[in-house]
């Protein structure tokens, strides 16, 4: 059973993996025996998440900036030298939100979220193909996991417009990225995070009555904890998996199941 859910000796890529989700998620691949490399746009705070995590295990930085084409070749090159062109993981996490009322709602709100949170997915997914495709076989596959949303599965109670429609785009892109590439032995899903501390909720996290207001609509009665997210991923990227493909995972304490 240890080695049903194990990644040790495996590679992972990480976006976004400096701080919130992202740097949670490094830090449990890490401390399953899996080598991370973590990406982000904040170099300082790349090398920083990269050498904290280094004293658990092995974790390489490699910042960039996912939503340009520099900051796409610059990632696959860094996997070409740290990792010998092998990736047996690719998390897409990288992410950003954007916040106004409808008719107020800026162009560049909805450009800036879309070409993070979905075109990056894409291409960084199709330019990491090489390097995920010498890992995979029908034995071990590799695998693509990329960070959704429960507001891509629900209206969002928030004027995150943007956010919520490129998130509901890597829910439907994850299935047909998983229907192009299940011949390759390449398994694409995706995990749909509910309500967890990071930098973009803690605006509504550290308020009590918003806090408060949160949780009453959850299930379990309670915002996700680190196990939560690291178990739903380690789930998702070992041999336990091996027959799942193109599915979303809520992890969300039951709001879009229960609803």
């Amino acid at each position: 059973m240890t080695d049903l859910f194990s990644v040790a000796g495996k590679t992972v890529l990480i976006t976004g993996g400096s701080r919130g989700i992202g740097a949670t998620a490094a830090r449990g691949y890490v401390e399953a025996g899996a080598h991370a490399i973590v990406s982000s746009r904040n170099a300082d705070a790349c090398e920083r998440t990269a050498d904290a995590l280094s004293a658990l295990g092995r974790c390489t930085a490699a910042p960039a900036d996912v939503s340009t084409p520099d900051g796409v070749r610059a990632l696959v090159e860094a996997v070409d030298r740290v990792a010998e062109g092998k990736l047996d993981i690719l998390l897409n996490n990288a992410g950003v939100t954007w916040g106004a009322p409808l008719e107020d709602f800026p162009r560049k709100g909805w450009d800036k979220v879309l070409a993070t949170n979905l075109t990056a997915v894409f291409q960084l997914t199709v330019a990491m193909l090489p390097a995920l495709r010498r890992s995979a076989s029908a034995a071990n596959p590799a695998r693509v996991i990329s960070v959704g949303l429960v507001d891509g599965l629900r209206v969002s109670p928030f004027d995150n417009f943007s956010y919520g429609a490129s998130k509901a785009g890597v829910h439907l892109l994850t299935r047909h990225l998983a229907s192009t590439l299940a011949d390759e032995h390449v398994l694409v899903n995706a995990i749909a995070p509910g309500a967890f501390r990071s930098d973009m909720t803690a605006f509504a996290l550290d308020d009590e009555a918003a806090h408060a207001e949160i949780v009453a609509g959850i299930p379990l009665s309670r915002v996700g904890a680190a196990d939560d997210i690291v178990g739903a991923l380690l789930y998702l990227s070992s041999p336990a998996s091996a027959y799942v493909t193109g599915t979303v995972l809520p992890v969300d304490g039951g709001v879009s199941g229960c609803a």
